[in-house]
């Protein structure tokens, strides 16, 4: 007989809210009472404090509580459900050969690949010296290495919905026993375009399972349709939903569409001037649009690289190497990197167009300011997009600052531009490693991300060492 879940129309139960006045103060990871082996997993990535969304949501998991999390991007949201899951699997474990010794025990479903390949290393990383085995699957890749990592044996595996459903259908993944449903960026889960795949995957797990959902927003609606999949839930929230770290420094230039690109040019060089890094993320609507700024870019001498959902997943993996490793400056992208794209320490985002999602927003500029570095969000705005811009401050419950762009031509005698600045401040990046304190307006450090993916990753899988 299959086991299905509850249903979309089932009534939503009344979540039990804990907020971010119920935190322990300076509470440390042997505090939870994890498992020895996960401790020492978690001090050789030099951590010991957890962050406010990590304090509070995994004592409740830890517990089999129904959970939705709350938190601004960058706080270590992936830690807060990935320690407890390693924790309450951890009886499961074998060193046993056998895949049926290895079923899958806990599902996290994400929207996109950059995201599920980043769950996937903290997984790794927290259990590495267990004998629990993680994979990850997407699409973008070929299923042959994905298929021989499923049909070995995984406990925790991370999907995107979409190749996780060609998997069962190939009878090499099977959801029978797992007990633990995550899915990690919650509101775009939900989205009506994800709700069929959804739908279909979680009919074939288990009824009785714990289900953890988290994201940086949750609008009302999506949390009346979260509740459906969750039996009295928990909500945790440790900032003001729908808005940006206080780490990020916002403003907004009018500027018209065909001088959006020679702004980008004096942006990037008034940050030089300034001492500050050109390094930056610059997010576009479309896959031509994203294309065809970055070729703009490099003609205009900026060593520029493009990401898509047009690009094969090599060629995204490439690119972003290349950005970690500063062979190239900027990063034009569509929203396909606007979630899970975990850069350390990114000075600046640029809105080269502003989404037609206001949510979309938030998730963009979510990429700088992170772990409590200090970093800048820059919205270029024509006047088609006055709209897009009343809808984002409408979420954010905040007007953002409009700073007037001068005229591009240069006087006589004039050497340098003073209006950029104002808006970009000069910040010395943090040379401090210590621990994250229990901060919740200022988190300083997040759960654990690798600098560069594992070789791993690029098969669409992680063996053990």
């Amino acid at each position: 007989m299959t086991n299905t879940a509850p249903e979309l129309n089932t009534p939503a139960i009344p979540a039990e809210s804990i907020d971010s006045a119920n935190t322990p103060a300076e509470i440390t990871f042997a505090d939870f009472g994890l498992d020895p082996l996960i401790q020492k997993a978690v001090a050789e990535q030099g951590y010991n404090t957890p962050t406010p969304i990590q304090a509070q949501a995994i004592p409740h998991v830890l517990t089999g509580r129904d959970l939705m999390g709350a938190a601004q991007t960058g706080t270590g949201k992936t830690a807060a459900f990935v320690l407890p899951i390693i924790q309450k699997i951890l009886r499961h474990a074998s060193s046993s050969a056998s895949p049926a010794r290895h079923p899958i025990r806990a599902l996290v479903l994400t929207p996109t690949r950059e995201l599920a390949v980043q769950v996937a290393e903290n997984a790794a990383s927290y259990s590495k010296h267990t004998d629990l085995r993680t994979a990850v699957v997407y699409g973008g890749v070929d299923m042959k290495e994905q298929v021989g990592l499923l049909r070995n044996g995984v406990e925790i595996l991370i999907a995107t919905p979409g190749r996780l459903l060609d998997h069962i259908g190939s009878k090499v993944a099977n959801l029978s026993q797992v007990e633990i449903l995550v899915l990690d960026e919650a509101d775009r889960m939900l989205d009506m375009g994800f709700l069929p795949d959804l739908q279909r995957i979680i009919d074939l797990i288990p009824a009785q399972r714990q289900t953890l959902l988290f994201s940086a927003t949750f609008s009302p609606e999506i949390k009346k349709l979260a509740q459906s999949y969750l039996r009295t839930p928990v909500t945790v929230e440790v900032a003001r939903q729908n808005a940006a770290a206080d780490t990020v420094k916002q403003v907004v230039h009018m500027v018209s569409s065909a001088d959006k690109q020679r702004a980008i040019v004096k942006v990037l060089e008034a940050r030089t001037r300034q001492g500050l890094s050109r390094q930056c993320i610059i997010f576009t609507n479309s896959r031509l649009g994203c294309a065809r700024l970055a070729r703009a870019l490099e003609r205009d001498g900026i060593k520029a690289g493009a990401i898509h959902g047009d690009k094969s997943q090599g060629e995204r993996t490439l690119t972003l190497d290349a950005f970690k490793s500063g062979a190239i400056e900027v990063l034009v992208a569509t929203d396909v990197a606007a979630r899970g794209l975990d850069i350390p320490s990114m000075p600046c985002v640029i809105n080269h167009e502003l989404p037609f999602n206001a949510e979309d927003f938030i998730h963009r500029i979510g990429r700088t300011g992170r772990a409590g570095s200090k970093g800048d969000a820059i919205a270029l705005v024509d006047d088609s997009e006055k709209r897009l811009l009343d809808d984002i401050e409408k979420l954010m419950k905040r007007k953002l600052e409009v700073a007037a762009l001068p005229n591009f031509k240069q006087e006589p005698g004039q050497t340098s531009d003073p209006f950029f600045y104002k808006p970009y401040e000069a910040t010395k990046p943090s040379q401090s490693n210590d621990p994250v304190q229990s901060s919740v307006t200022e988190p300083k450090k997040v759960g654990i991300v690798s600098a560069k993916p594992a070789v791993g990753a690029l098969l669409g899988g992680f063996k053990k060492k």
